[in-house]
């Protein structure tokens, strides 16, 4: 059974890497634009999209506002990607916004940072996947009853390719991402060639109406309309500071590689955002939040989806569903959407990793899995995620609402940090022409923070009401827990500092041996406990059927350890010998009771049905108990150390890990009775 799974794992996994590996994990411009951007260059398959349909809430009176929104967007992106340029340069470790925030306005800053970043980490993963969904749906109808079970199977995908290892997931992912560019740089081109041929497209939807939810809109109410449009398109910004926390998994120059990606990310956000924005104003899409409210709507508005807005442009300028241009971009579109949740897998990891290292989580999101990513926090990724899928029927228009409140939470943060980076930077810098630079990247930290700051005060009462409300009580809930994990890694390493006494001997060492019958294990556990020289040594037994045997063996063979049988009215094992080792204690308060335990190893899981686990049960109430020392000694069966056992040698990764034997960690030893 463990060779099985041993077998499945290497075959899904891979086989496991050295340590001396990692820097052939590090990655090229060309493999680091897909794994760290796929995210933002993605979301601009549906950035518009939700531009439109909050715009649609007020029916197509307010559409004309689309253009305005979109420039809106270009230029806080435009802003985000310059600062977070200047945060590659300063802070290269890998730490990013938390690491700006935490060493310029201090750890509860950072701390907010950390806590807005991987929930929307999380909700990254959950909404390009379901994106991803919904645009395969658009290709294929057929398959919206299975919305969620396609969903949750992307997630699966995607973390056994990043459980693989971050270079060899980015191979997977190259093509995906540059074929969804190319997809839709070719659509841009064709669209606006087409109109400048004199042959429009004309979108599917061109010739629908919409049932204004809302009308009369003037004054501060159209302002605030707007700007909740706006907010919905600023998903558009996603994903921006994850070239900033992976600046490590770059190759050398690694700021300057990373600094190059980053330009070229915004660069081509920037154009593709732009023009499938045109587009769907030129070929006159039209989408609502409820398809029932789209006057002409073709089909049955309850349980027929409506085309992504992206599909019905494609639809429009390669000249209809059926045409492979159609089907080339919703494919890419696709993958790309469900790819961009790579983002997140790469982001998510590291940040936790670091997270774990100032011990604000736990220190095993700090380690790496054999193929040398952080496979803890991959795996804890993918089970918040996919449960977030479940919960919300992996509905974009449901998690959307979640979504951005983080990012923009960190952005704020981060810029705020930044010029605070450079107001001390400046106070020890005496070289005027260094100086006039510095004031122009502080200029810019400066205007960056100042639009996040504003557009997160937009995000929070614009979406607070539709389901940002769980974000904001869940950045505080988890920011608290982090709080309380470093309190209790900090009081843990405080108990545990080296004093005077700590090498101080004991008085003395009661050491006590466990035994239930006279055979090799236990013979071998006297011979060890003697070898040790205690002050008094002894051999324990419970009374039982066997006791009376056991004694008569013990003076036939004229063992040199005083045996003492304990009593037991209910046939209890582990009681009355917690209960003895307690006295025992009493009686020596300075000094130690050390006790042995013999105990079988056995090779194959269905021998542990055939042997007692009272030694499992026996430690596990010894160890809470001060002052006493419990001690293995170990029997291999022939089923352990025959070769070829699975058990008999240590397992991929172990010794790297500090891990002993698979036989002595997973054999689950089995106490000394037969």
């Amino acid at each position: 059974m463990v060779a099985l799974v041993r077998a499945v794992r290497r075959l899904a996994l891979g086989r496991p890497l050295r340590s001396d590996d990692l820097g052939e994990q590090l990655l090229t411009k060309r493999l680091a634009l897909p794994i760290f951007a796929s995210d933002p260059l993605s979301s601009v398959a549906y950035a518009t999209q939700e531009i439109l349909l909050i715009l649609s809430l007020g029916g197509l009176a307010y559409f004309y506002l689309t253009p305005y929104l979109a420039i809106g967007v270009v230029v806080l992106l435009a802003v985000v990607a310059l600062s977070y340029r200047q945060v590659v340069y300063a802070y290269p470790s890998g730490g990013g916004s938390y690491e700006v925030a935490t060493k310029n306005l201090g750890p509860s800053a950072g701390l907010t940072v950390a806590s807005a970043l991987l929930i929307d980490y999380v909700m990254t993963v959950a909404v390009s996947v379901s994106a991803g969904v919904d645009n395969l749906i658009s290709a294929v109808p057929a398959l919206n009853t299975h919305r969620v079970a396609l969903a949750v199977a992307f997630v699966v995908l995607l973390t056994v390719m990043n459980l693989r290892g971050i270079r060899e997931s980015g191979t997977t992912f190259a093509f995906p991402t540059y074929g969804f560019i190319a997809g839709v740089m070719i659509l841009i081109v064709t669209g606006f060639v087409r109109v400048a041929a004199g042959s429009t497209p004309v979108a599917e939807s061109a010739g629908y109406t919409i049932e204004p939810e809302l009308s009369g809109l003037t004054g501060l109410a159209l302002v605030f309309f707007a700007l909740r449009a706006f907010s919905s398109g600023c998903t558009a910004l996603t994903g921006v500071e994850a070239i900033s926390n992976g600046v490590p998994a770059f190759r050398k120059p690694k700021s300057a590689n990373a600094a190059k990606t980053l330009m070229a990310m915004a660069a081509t956000a920037i154009v593709m955002f732009a023009g499938i924005t045109a587009l769907a104003i030129v070929t006159k899409v039209h989408v609502a939040v409820n398809p029932c409210d789209l006057i002409g709507f073709a089909g049955n508005c309850e349980t027929d989806p409506q085309r992504t807005v992206i599909a019905q442009i494609a639809a429009a300028v390669f000249g209809g569903t059926t045409n492979i241009g159609f089907f080339y971009v919703q494919a890419t579109t696709v993958l790309i959407l469900v790819l961009a949740a790579n983002t997140a897998y790469n982001g998510f990891p590291l940040l936790a990793s670091v997270l774990g290292r100032d011990r604000y989580l736990p220190v095993q999101l700090n380690t790496r899995g054999d193929r040398l990513a952080f496979s803890n926090g991959i795996v804890l990724l993918a089970v918040t995620a996919g449960g977030l899928i479940v919960l919300f029927d992996a509905s974009v228009t449901h998690l959307i609402q979640l979504y951005i409140l983080g990012v923009f939470t960190s952005f704020t943060l981060s810029q705020a940090g930044m010029v605070r980076h450079w107001n001390s930077v400046l106070a020890t810098e005496s070289d005027a022409r260094e100086r006039r630079r510095i004031h122009g990247r502080r200029a810019l930290n400066g205007t960056g923070a100042v639009l996040t700051g504003t557009v997160l005060i937009i995000v929070t009462i614009t979406k607070f009401t539709q389901g940002a409300y769980l974000v904001v009580i869940a950045m505080p809930i988890l920011f608290f827990l982090m709080r309380g994990v470093r309190r209790h890694y900090d009081r843990i390493a405080a108990l545990l500092v080296v004093d005077e006494d700590s090498f101080t001997l004991p008085s003395q060492v009661h050491t006590i041996v466990l035994v239930s019958v006279l055979n090799k294990p236990t013979a071998r556990a006297l011979a060890y406990a003697r070898a040790t020289h205690p002050t008094t040594l002894e051999a324990v037994t419970v009374l039982s059927a066997n006791t009376g045997k056991l004694q008569r063996e013990w003076e036939k063979y004229e063992v040199p350890v005083p045996l003492k049988v304990l009593e037991s009215p209910y046939r209890e094992v582990s009681r009355p010998i917690v209960g003895y080792v307690k006295s025992v204690r009493k009686r020596i308060p300075d000094g130690v009771v050390t006790i042995f335990i013999p105990e079988y190893v056995v090779g194959h899981w269905w021998e542990h049905l055939l042997h007692n686990q009272s030694a499992l049960r026996l430690k596990g109430r010894l160890l809470f108990t001060s002052g006493v020392m419990v001690t293995s000694v170990p029997w291999l069966l022939d089923s352990a150390t025959r070769a070829g056992s699975p058990l008999g040698k240590p397992a991929p990764g172990d010794i790297r890990r500090g891990l002993p034997p698979a036989a002595e960690l997973s054999g689950k030893s089995a106490s000394g009775t037969p």
